[in-house]
């Protein structure tokens, strides 16, 4: 057991596979969870060093008015289609997000045993959710790391229908993460999200209970 005290899974996959929804999953089987992206968001509201921090460097256009919320879309155009764009954000906003995780996986882990809704559990099973699992370390010090795949065409299908995003800026979101077979070659287990939510279910309720098991003899 890499943590003390809990059973960590780290939740990884390209954008618009699906990660929110099987991380749903997990939370409603009994899993304590945390999303990267909306730690993410929430760090970087108006006032947070954060925040400050991305105005100064991408400039106050990135903002829906002055002094407003930053406009996620325009900061993704400016950062998906220039890679130093990207990093610089990236040392910006992980430093601090990485800090609020071990914050969160340390109140966990000293709140002792709990219960699912199946069954009692010896040490809290926690998931993290995060796009860049393997590249930014966190899949080192996972027990489990559960990869979320879909074909290309269902993630720019996606894109386009749930984000509003053109054809030409889902391509450039996907091209700019990591090739998913860099993900899959370090899975434990692999959830197909490409057909219906209920065989999605299936798989993640199958992986939950052997991750049950593995975390009582962890």
């Amino acid at each position: 057991m890499k943590h003390p005290g809990i059973f960590l899974i780290g939740l990884t996959g390209g954008i618009a596979c699906g990660k929110s929804t099987v991380l749903a999953m997990l939370a409603a089987l009994g899993a304590r969870t945390i999303d990267a992206d909306r730690v993410t968001h929430r760090l970087q509201q108006p006032g947070t060093p954060v925040y400050e921090a991305i105005v100064e460097a991408f400039g106050p256009h990135i903002l829906t008015a002055p002094g407003g919320v930053i406009d996620r879309r325009k900061l993704g155009e400016i950062v998906f289609n220039d890679p130093q764009a990207l990093k610089q954000l990236e040392a910006i906003v992980h430093p601090v997000v990485r800090a609020e995780i071990r914050r969160f996986l340390h109140e966990v882990a000293g709140a002792g045993t709990y219960a699912t809704r199946l069954r009692p559990v010896e040490r809290p099973v926690v998931v993290i959710d995060a796009i860049k699992l393997i590249e930014s370390g966190w899949a080192d010090e996972c027990d489990q790391v559960w990869v979320v795949t879909c074909p290309v065409e269902q993630q720019i299908e996606r894109l386009i229908t749930t984000r509003g995003m053109s054809p030409a800026e889902a391509q450039a979101r996907i091209a700019a993460q990591p090739p998913q077979e860099s993900r899959l070659s370090r899975a434990d287990v692999i959830i197909d999200n490409s057909g219906t939510q209920a065989q999605t279910r299936a798989q993640v309720e199958a992986a939950w209970q052997q991750a049950l098991i593995a975390s009582q003899g962890a």
